[in-house]
């Protein structure tokens, strides 16, 4: 019984405590904390706004960068071994027993087969260097329609060798071509002192807005490269794997390199483009800093406010002590209000980075140079779980910053703040 007693009282004093600072917050007085308060709404919800546009526009530009890296790279390279300078690629064999393991690896989403070659891409008026990359039935074409801009994918699933081609707009511009030309290509393969040619039509253009990509490759049929190369039928240039969970990339690709055969090389997509990762993860110590200060500016201010609303009420304080109330009781009442001002700041600091959010996330208000950034608007992406570890993050900073100035409490004399004007 004695328990249900203690419980009681304890649901009382609460109870009382945040009556009080309710009714603080609640009174009409002219008094000079009101302005302070409002700066503090201001801070907070400024503060937690740009948390949120600054956590929200990273993430977007790392998910959005690395989805087009991904695309045209994916995430594990499977390649021959070559210790030689030799621009001539060597093939591996796709029909071997080690593929089919790979067919099986529970982590494995998807592999495909590709190949590449240099060469020469000869319009009536220009002439310029490129890639071809060559794809096959099997190639995951999802990334290559989803930055498609006109025209079509080639269609190389037919028994005969397509001549169908996918340019880039920025390769198009350049050599002044459009959908329905035919172009030269221009080869040279091993020793052969001769350029074999191959006469090829467009039938669609992307842009990824990837410039190292863009100016350079062209896909077309797999077959044409085996031509080139002299290759059979199960042969090719490289294995592109897909993860079925891209965090696990590093875990992966180390598994897999202890299984591949000797005279094969494995190659993952942060291997490759290290300049752009490195870049991205520079981007998650940027906001980092963003996030301390705007959280330090927020609770600095939250202090000041604190001090002056105990300030302002010395003499309910004295009056409440001489009443036999604690400092650890007086000090909940001040920290209610507190966390009342607070939780009103982050609700409209939500209200304007969720606004911001959804506009730029539905309509692109702001726009970027795709030479710069590789895209051309602000990407954003925003998870719940990150909307709720920036709100319950900034929510406890401010109250643990707090705890210490409330404090100042227990330096008041009731006899003295009693007379307190």
């Amino acid at each position: 019984m004695i328990p249900f007693v203690n419980f009681v009282k304890t649901a009382t004093v609460l109870k009382l405590e945040y009556f009080i600072a309710k009714r603080i917050g609640e009174a009409k007085t002219n008094s000079y904390s009101k302005p302070v308060v409002w700066i503090s709404y201001i801070s907070i919800a400024l503060g937690l706004a740009l948390m949120i546009i600054s956590v929200a526009v990273v993430i977007g530009f790392k998910q959005s960068i690395s989805h087009k890296i991904i695309g045209f790279a994916s995430h594990v390279q499977i390649i021959p071994f070559d210790n030689n300078e030799s621009l001539e690629a060597k093939p591996l064999d796709i029909t071997g027993s080690f593929v089919d393991s790979l067919r099986q690896h529970p982590d494995i989403k998807h592999l495909q087969f590709t190949a590449r070659k240099a060469g020469v891409l000869k319009s009536e008026e220009q002439v310029q260097g490129i890639v071809i990359k060559g794809i096959d039935s099997g190639y995951d074409k999802a990334f290559l329609q989803e930055s498609l801009v006109e025209g079509s994918f080639p269609d190389v699933s037919g028994e005969k060798t397509s001549n169908e081609v996918l340019v880039s707009v920025d390769l198009a511009k350049m050599m002044r071509l459009s959908i329905g030309d035919d172009v030269r290509l221009w080869f040279v393969s091993g020793e052969q002192a001769q350029a074999r040619g191959r006469k090829l039509s467009i039938v669609g253009l992307y842009q990824t807005s990837l410039e190292e990509f863009d100016g350079v490759y062209i896909f077309g049929d797999l077959r044409h490269i085996r031509k080139l190369n002299n290759w059979n039928e199960n042969q090719a240039g490289s294995i592109e794997i897909y993860l079925q969970h891209p965090d696990k990339l590093d875990e992966v690709a180390s598994q897999l390199y202890r299984r591949i055969p000797y005279d094969l090389n494995l190659i993952t997509v942060t291997n490759s483009y290290p300049q752009i990762f490195n870049w991205l993860a520079l981007l998650d110590m940027n906001v980092i800093v963003i996030l301390t200060i705007l959280i330090l500016v927020a609770t600095i201010t939250m202090i000041s406010t604190l001090f002056i609303l105990i300030i302002e009420r010395t003499r309910m304080v004295g009056a409440l002590k001489a009443m036999g109330a604690n400092n650890a009781s007086i000090r909940k009442i001040f920290l209610y209000r507190a966390s009342s001002i607070i939780l009103k700041g982050m609700l409209w600091g939500n209200i304007i980075g969720l606004a911001f959010y959804t506009l730029q996330y539905n309509f692109k208000l702001i726009s970027l140079s795709p030479a710069d950034y590789y895209v051309d608007y602000v990407p954003v992406s925003l998870s719940m779980p990150h909307f709720l570890l920036l709100n319950g993050g900034a929510f406890v900073a401010c109250m643990l910053m707090l705890i210490v100035p409330s404090h100042y409490i227990s330096r008041i004399v009731p006899a003295q703040a009693l007379r307190y004007e």
